[in-house]
């Protein structure tokens, strides 16, 4: 279940309220006339079974309440009512599947937008990788990939190809790529500095039996890319945030960067060729794989809508 507090004028109240009394989806409604401080307006707080918190969400941008006042959504940790019990029950889907966009649209505003944490954690996972790859050390390699905060404007990206928003789609790939290109350039340029104190040798840096994947590109690399940009939107639609971690050890982008960086330090063109064609083989099976997970789940989502409201119109 899903906790909402509309605030909104006083002459939207009466419709709002009506279409909300009726809604199977919706329980616990309370309404607070004029307790909205900031002009002349009234609360209404109710609770809405996850999988129709869409057809609301709608119905209360449609009615022009977030112009006219504010709608603010949260999960609560707990939940004790029979009311909010039967309105999950009556509910058809189930609520880990259920896909609240307006949610879903707020975080990927926040991450689209470029942020000084976000390029420190690049840049730190990938002068981690960097080292992974000199000293051959997988557990570093898979200590850059859970450090690496990639994915949040990939699935960003994901969700504005599919909702046609072309501001959130820019904002992620500046952020994007263009963190990729910040934080590779400041690797290669510690790397060479590293390197001209003779603190490793050109062979330390081009050798390591146990990360040598990440300059070995091959349609494996695009095949668990999808398999990881398709678990890792469900894991943002459902609320499932523990299947992340799995989702960031099993990308080689950030190893990739991180290899790429060094290998162009030490003027190991191959290698570092290779990197590159493992991060684009990665990007590239992230976002698609990304992209149609979310396009699917939008066509299911509004296929089910149209049916509930078909069934409800016949009743």
């Amino acid at each position: 279940m899903l906790s909402v507090r509309v605030t909104l004028p006083a002459s939207l109240r009466a419709p709002i309220e009506r279409d909300l009394r009726s809604d199977p989806a919706v329980a616990d409604l309370a309404v607070i006339p004029g307790a909205a401080l900031d002009g002349a307006g009234d609360l209404l707080v109710f609770d809405v079974a996850r999988e129709g918190a869409n057809g609301v969400m709608r119905m209360l941008r449609k009615a022009g309440v977030p112009r006219e006042g504010s709608v603010v959504v949260s999960e609560p940790v707990a939940m004790l009512s029979d009311a909010a019990d039967l309105a999950e029950r009556v509910t058809p889907g189930h609520p880990a599947d259920g896909v609240v966009w307006a949610q879903l649209a707020d975080r990927s505003r926040e991450d689209s937008r470029p942020s000084w944490s976000f390029l420190t954690f690049l840049l730190l996972a990938t002068l981690i990788a960097g080292i992974g790859r000199l000293l051959d050390q997988p557990i570093l390699i898979i200590g850059a990939m859970v450090v690496g905060p990639e994915f949040a404007p990939i699935a960003a990206i994901s969700y504005a190809v599919v909702r046609a928003r072309r501001g959130i789609a820019g904002a992620a790939s500046l952020t994007l790529f263009g963190g990729f290109a910040v934080c590779g350039l400041v690797a290669w340029g510690v790397w060479a500095i590293v390197y001209a104190t003779g603190a490793f040798s050109f062979a330390q840096a081009t050798t390591g039996p146990q990360t040598q994947f990440i300059v070995s590109p091959d349609g494996w690399s695009f095949v668990i890319a999808i398999l990881a940009g398709i678990a890792g939107v469900l894991s943002l639609t459902s609320s499932k945030s523990s299947a992340l971690v799995g989702v960031f050890i099993s990308i080689t982008t950030v190893p990739a960067v991180g290899t790429l960086s060094l290998t162009l330090a030490v003027g190991a063109w191959e290698e570092a060729g290779a990197s590159l064609v493992q991060l684009v083989l990665n990007l590239a099976g992230l976002l698609i794989a990304g992209t149609a997970t979310l396009f699917v789940q939008l066509r299911v989502g509004r296929w089910v809508s149209d049916r509930v409201r078909e069934r409800r119109a016949v009743g």
